[in-house]
């Protein structure tokens, strides 16, 4: 009989990263429409809202980036 490779303790402290990884989403979510909503309702253009909130996006995307390439744990690769 094969045996589990991953015990309880293993799988019970891997779910805390799930939680980090959805708050992240919803934070990311909350920032790009609330961005969108204040440049729509601020300058009446959608497609400066669409602009502005991909540009947020791309520069969210390059943050994160640069905080994993640069801030990760040796251990953690």
């Amino acid at each position: 009989m094969l045996r589990p490779t991953s015990s309880q303790h293993d799988l019970a402290k891997n779910q805390g990263n799930g939680v980090h990884f959805i708050s992240f989403c919803r934070l990311v979510g909350l920032l790009l429409c609330s961005n969108a909503s204040m440049v729509y309702f601020a300058l009446d253009s959608l497609r400066l809202a669409v602009v502005t909130t991909l540009a947020c996006s791309l520069l969210l995307q390059a943050c994160y980036f640069g905080r994993v390439l640069f801030f990760a744990n040796v251990d953690d690769l």
